[in-house]
């Protein structure tokens, strides 16, 4: 954990990578993504950011996050062989974490690839490093992304019978969204999961 958890100050000045936040006349000078940059307020308003603190030799950089997910994904990137806290930066302002998050469980390499930093060799190493760890995150989740269509409490049926038949939330809610892009997200309870378990087999 950082040892700066968040900064609350009047935003001085801001850009699509950086923002400077005044604190009773001191100024810091943080690290952000464009996602961030859009969801801050005009200047010399109040701004509130999640950040992180990087240490390297005589090297510290602030980096700010617009929430938690951001910046989770961003410390896990950091992980990474060769992808530094910029590069990091890079890929947060060219995706959202959940989608991004998607992509590494579901193994789509090639998705991954048109994420400006992320070359095939980088998407691979990305995917076998944080594959698992995302796929737990998926696990707490009870919500998997259908609960708005007509056949809410079918799915919803569908989904606590495929758990508990010892699939992965992460191996349903991709065959799940591919049902729905299919048109074949319909019927009863037991024709929702056939046409799971026959994409899943």
């Amino acid at each position: 954990m950082s040892l700066m958890d968040s900064i609350t100050g009047k935003l001085f000045a801001k850009n699509p990578t950086e923002a400077i936040v005044d604190i009773n006349g001191i100024r810091f000078r943080i690290h952000i993504s464009i996602s961030t940059y859009e969801n801050l307020p005009s200047v010399g308003k109040p701004v509130e950011l999640l950040t992180h603190l990087h240490v390297k030799e005589d090297i510290l950089d602030l980096f700010g996050f617009k929430d938690s997910s951001e910046r989770n994904l961003f410390i896990n990137l950091n992980t990474i062989t060769g992808i530094g806290p910029r590069s990091a930066m890079n890929i947060l302002s060219g995706t959202n974490p959940d989608e991004f998050k998607n992509r590494i469980v579901s193994g789509d390499v090639q998705s991954l690839t048109v994420i400006p930093g992320i070359g095939p060799k980088t998407a691979k190493r990305i995917i076998v490093e944080l594959k698992e760890k995302f796929a737990s995150d998926f696990d707490g989740k009870n919500e998997l992304g259908f609960m708005e269509s007509d056949e809410s409490s079918s799915v919803k049926d569908a989904v606590n019978a495929l758990l508990s038949l010892g699939y992965k939330p992460f191996q349903i809610n991709k065959t799940l969204k591919d049902l729905e892009k299919a048109g074949d997200l319909s019927g009863g309870l037991e024709e929702i999961i056939r046409k799971a378990l026959a994409k899943m087999i």
